[in-house]
């Protein structure tokens, strides 16, 4: 099984988010303003795969999805689905733990405005490829938004063309692994009614179901 340890804390393989990160480490020097580390077991047998830490989400608190409001429906769906225990309360010592899930992002540094750079997805794939490998029980990947998607295809050497992207869609992707795609569930998407909590749950169930052999 492969080690993963994730990009280091320092990590300089992206300039435009190393000057972001020491812009904000400057403005609010008590945030984590580093690469956010997964949340979860390796022995996890669902990955979840986001975007980008939210500057004011996981950028501040360290953890994914914590503190901004795509965290408030997703934590709140693995509750509901026996995916987590404890209380959420968006802040990383609250004692919420996963249950054979683990949640990490496509690119681990903020961007600004929250959109990476085709070239900073490129320099996280090695993350990602390693994490993967390092996760003995894997059997589902669930795409928070076409990003992930598309990232996590790249990652395992898959063609886009014969896995389109498509909310609720579940794509088997060869040795045992499935993908169960949903749109993001930013507060933008929320809002709009492009995705409602049903939505997200029903693309939730579709995981489930294909996990359940």
């Amino acid at each position: 099984m492969t080690l993963f340890t994730g990009p280091a804390a320092d990590c300089r393989l992206c300039p435009r988010l190393v000057e972001y990160r020491r812009a904000n480490q400057a403005a609010f020097p008590d945030w984590h303003n580093a690469p956010v580390d997964s949340f979860g077991s390796l022995d996890a047998r669902i990955l979840f795969i986001g975007l980008a830490p939210g500057v004011r989400g996981a950028n501040r608190t360290g953890r994914p999805f914590t503190g901004d409001y795509a965290g408030d429906l997703l934590y709140s769906s693995l509750l509901k689905y026996g995916l987590a225990r404890g209380e959420y309360r968006a802040d990383p010592d609250d004692g919420f733990e996963l249950v054979g899930a683990r949640i990490c992002n496509a690119v681990r540094c903020v961007p600004p405005e929250n959109k990476p750079l085709p070239s900073e997805f490129k320099a996280c794939l090695p993350f990602l490829s390693q994490e993967l490998a390092a996760m003995p029980h894997l059997r589902a990947l669930f795409a928070i938004g076409r990003n992930a998607h598309e990232v996590a295809l790249t990652t395992l050497g898959l063609k886009k063309s014969a896995y389109p992207f498509a909310h609720g869609a579940m794509h088997e992707l060869g040795k045992g692994l499935v993908m169960v795609d949903s749109y993001h569930c930013s507060r933008y998407n929320t809002n709009t009614g492009r995705l409602t909590e049903t939505m997200f749950h029903q693309a939730l169930e579709t995981l489930l179901d294909s996990i359940k052999s």
